[in-house]
């Protein structure tokens, strides 16, 4: 029970610390809200500004429970004596009691549910892995500290640095509850929203499609970050229509805020941003004179949450936008190919057939998209006719906007953002006749509810499916439950018992990070990962190592620099070299240190191609392009007549030429007919990925049996080096000796 305490109090310090901030916030803006919205924009508020704070603590290294705490208790206390907690007097209009009793009693239970999934350990496969992974990283340091070698760590982090808050006081399911917390402010905003412009019965009926809907509480109930991000998203359009009504300027600095935190939380989130802009640009077109002051105040607010992501990833990775936008801000960490693969990848995920599938993966399948809406949202449609009505044209217009990112990644829960907008103008229409809007609201709720989910979706579907009372409580340890429930946690234990503190563990697959302390190298979440992934498969996949010869022959003379061209365009091959060697007759020019190496692109990786090492290669890591070169420039000029270059042989389409440049002059082409050769398969190719693996700090390395070449490993490891530390749930530790 004591554990249990903790989690309670870790996310109730945390909301508390948000509503004072906000509260605060709210007064020295002058702004007063009727009490059923007062506590929702300041712990909107508050939010943006306590994880604001926390990014500062991260940033100086003082992110400590200790900190936390002493600060967020004086804080509150000081709240509670000053009286900062206690609502002003003015009131929303009335909502009907038949539609109060109708939302309690069909919510209530959805309450106790989501509330003890949340309380539950935290074993859900994102927020275990990277967002509180990063979270228990930065909290073993105390702040941040620039990681290469994850991706994830590159995103806007802005809901990880409140779950960083709660998690140094609750660990993992206090984070779960915080983002509990915002799940349950999100139906609530909707139905002040609807109550204030003067539709509540709709409301109430949006709020339950909303807040019933199975993926929304699964989400909700996680460390995961949407339905919190989807809250603040509404409510920056919530306060855009009140500003609009009202024309109060002193609005404008909080939907900034607020819209500046939406891409802080996420950059897809954005979008509330360019709303905000968008919609009081067009009501302010007619007025020159005030659209640039308020266009201005909104901009340089919302800059103030925006700008120390952005600056981080720009001071740390050279790219702001990191890890997108890499053909933009060249930078070693991100490869080119990878964004590809991933943004192709989050539009087509496998197991979809045709994306005409996408409506009924969304509602009612939920195994390839991850989760689902719900059947209600097939009747979605019906939100058209809510475009008779003006509110109804606003929410379509903002719902349509907020859900454009979700071209990118066609996951059920990028919608989420979308579904309180949607739902509200479904139920605009719906509550035209009350006894409708009653039966589908309660026909969601029976068919929403864990035991009917499993009736109609997949079995594999991502959802709840029941109150983990016994586990909430901790009636039965954490360690039980998750070795029982998540088959990866045992594996994170296995590399925290097998490996010294500071092992870096090379992995094709992600583990629940947030429960060990090693570094998890996942090959796809950084170059340096794949790079690291590409040399343990030189001695693996037959067409990696350097089997194929190029011979560049010309007249023997002095040259300053050779250059390595490659001509042709298209993929998915890339250009690669394993190595290039420069020769005068029979004698191979010896390298020396003062070579000037280059190549484009990757020029961080160019090195590889004159190691002398069977199992590394210079890449570009992107596929064809004519200009791609290798180039080496010599201190003083040499004589030369032959460049021969060994490559690989997954790179059919490219086309090569040789190029020098005397002591004095251009550039000019020396061979473009180069003679191939094969040659033999280098001796000893696993020994020698696995000591270039050890030279770049990995002596671990996590073979999972669905990996390519996991065979391999298991008969090979005295070839390798490699000494087998144990298994775990398919999942074979090694350590390279």
């Amino acid at each position: 029970m004591p554990q249990a305490f903790y989690i309670l109090y870790g996310a109730l310090l945390t909301v508390a610390v948000s509503l004072v901030l906000g509260q605060l916030l709210l007064r020295a803006l002058g702004l007063r809200f009727p009490r059923q919205e007062q506590p929702l924009f300041a712990f909107a508020a508050g939010a943006a500004c306590l994880s604001q704070l926390v990014f500062v603590a991260a940033t100086v290294g003082v992110a400590r429970k200790g900190v936390f705490q002493t600060a967020g208790l004086l804080l509150v206390a000081l709240a509670l004596w000053r009286g900062w907690f206690a609502l002003p007097a003015l009131c929303l209009p009335a909502l009907p009691v038949f539609w109060k009793r109708v939302g309690l009693a069909l919510a209530l239970p959805f309450v106790v549910l989501y509330f003890f999934n949340a309380m539950a350990p935290e074993m859900s496969p994102d927020g275990s892995t990277y967002h509180l992974g990063l979270v228990a990283r930065y909290l073993r340091r105390h702040g941040f500290e620039p990681i290469t070698t994850n991706m994830y760590a590159n995103l806007s982090q802005g809901i990880e640095m409140l779950y960083l808050f709660a998690f140094s006081i609750g660990r993992h399911s206090a984070a779960a509850l915080l983002h509990f917390a915002c799940l349950v402010a999100l139906p609530l905003s909707m139905i002040a929203y609807a109550r204030r412009f003067g539709f509540a019965p709709a409301g109430v009926v949006a709020a339950l499609f909303t807040f019933l809907s199975p993926v929304v509480g699964q989400d909700g109930t996680t460390a995961y970050i949407d339905v919190a991000t989807a809250w603040l998203m509404f409510t920056v359009f919530h306060l855009a229509q009140i500003w609009d009504r009202e024309r109060n300027p002193r609005i404008l600095p909080l939907i900034g805020l607020l819209a500046g935190f939406c891409y802080a939380a996420k950059y897809t989130a954005v979008a509330a941003g360019v709303y905000a802009l968008a919609f009081l640009g067009w009501r302010l077109r007619r007025q020159p004179r005030a659209l640039p002051r308020t266009l201005a105040t909104v901009a340089l607010c919302a800059a103030i949450p925006v700008i120390p992501w952005v600056a981080k990833n720009w001071i740390w990775l050279g790219n702001p936008f990191s890890p997108f936008f890499n053909r933009l801000f060249p930078n070693p960490y991100i490869h080119v190919s990878f964004e590809q693969e991933y943004a192709h990848h989050m539009r087509n995920y496998v197991g979809l057939k045709s994306h005409w599938e996408i409506p009924l993966e969304v509602t009612v399948r939920g195994a390839v998209l991850c989760g689902l809406l719900g059947p209600l949202f097939l009747l979605s449609p019906i939100a058209l006719l809510s475009l008779r009505d003006p509110n109804g044209r606003r929410l379509l217009a903002a719902a349509f906007l907020f859900g454009l990112p979700y071209a990118a990644n066609i996951g059920t829960r990028f919608l989420i953002p979308a579904l309180p907008l949607l739902s509200l103008a479904m139920a605009m229409v719906f509550a035209r006749l009350r006894a409708l809007a009653v039966a589908l609201a309660l026909a969601h709720a029976i068919l929403s509810w864990p035991d009917a989910v499993s009736l109609y979706s997949d079995p594999n579907a991502w959802r709840l499916v029941k109150i983990p009372l016994r586990q909430a409580l901790r009636l039965e340890s954490e360690e039980s439950w998750l070795t029982r429930k998540n088959p990866y946690y045992p594996i994170a234990r296995m590399i925290e018992d097998s490996t010294p503190p500071g092992a870096r563990v090379l992995s094709f697959n992600q583990v629940p990070e947030a429960y060990t302390t090693r570094e998890i190298l996942v090959v796809y979440q950084s170059a340096f990962n794949a790079v690291l992934g590409d040399i343990l498969w030189h001695a693996i996949i037959p067409e990696y190592p350097p089997q194929r010869q190029l011979t560049f022959r010309f007249d023997p003379q002095e040259l300053g620099a050779v250059r390595l061209v490659q001509t042709n365009r298209g993929g998915p091959d890339h250009f690669s070299v394993g190595e290039l060697r420069l020769f005068l007759g029979e004698r191979e020019l010896p390298r020396r240190p003062l070579w000037r190496l280059r190549a484009r692109p990757k020029p961080w990786d160019v090195q590889m191609a004159f190691d002398n090492s069977p199992a590394t290669r210079w890449r570009s890591w992107q596929t064809l392009e004519p200009g791609m070169f290798v180039e080496v420039e010599l201190p003083r000029a040499e004589r030369l007549d032959r460049v021969v270059v060994e490559c690989s042989r997954d790179q059919y389409r490219t086309r090569l030429r040789l190029e020098g440049r005397p002591p004095s002059g251009q550039w000019r082409v020396l061979d473009d007919q180069p003679q191939e050769a094969e040659l033999p398969p280098p001796i000893g190719l696993r020994r020698a990925a696995a000591s270039e693996l050890k030279r770049r700090g990995v002596h671990y390395v996590l073979i999972w049996d669905q990996d390519f070449g996991a065979e391999d490993f298991r008969k090979n490891a005295v070839l390798w080096g490699a000494t087998f530390l144990g298994e775990r749930n398919g999942a074979r530790l090694y350590r390279l000796d």
